[in-house]
């Protein structure tokens, strides 16, 4: 049992819907975004992380980026954003975020991927999101 799970087609922030995000490489339901390199192009993906029920964190659960191209993406805490242009715009971006609160609800959180021009289209699954936290009974 994961106990805790992150979530993305459009997740409501209070809420209890999303896709689950693939657990363990399974790749059954990953966060995939389409970028053209020709532009430079960067897309910011609605996500969210939420507690299976009776479960919640223990502190702040610490959201990072680990694999051969992660450094081609960034994490953002919500603001409340409209939606991922405002969020480009507007979000302050980092390498890895600290969020507190965890429980049977969505947390939404946003994660940027960005091309660069002088790289060829591939299929990349190297990257994964990360959750470090304590999980305790709710």
């Amino acid at each position: 049992m994961a106990y805790i799970n992150l979530y993305t087609n459009n997740p409501t922030a209070g809420g209890t819907d999303g896709t689950v995000v693939s657990l363990d490489g399974a790749q059954t339901s990953p966060i995939s975004v389409t970028l053209d390199k020709t532009k430079a192009e960067s897309k910011a993906i609605k996500c969210a992380i939420r507690c299976d029920a009776g479960y919640k964190t223990s502190g702040d659960v610490t959201i990072s980026l680990s694999g051969t191209t992660a450094s081609k993406w960034k994490l953002a805490k919500d603001s409340n954003y409209a939606d991922a242009a405002a969020a480009l715009t507007s979000a302050a971006w980092a390498d890895s975020i600290a969020v507190s609160g965890v429980g049977t609800t969505n947390i939404v959180f946003w994660a940027k991927a960005s091309a660069s021009t002088d790289e060829n289209p591939s299929k990349d699954t190297s990257v994964s999101i990360k959750a470090s936290c304590t999980i305790e009974s709710a």
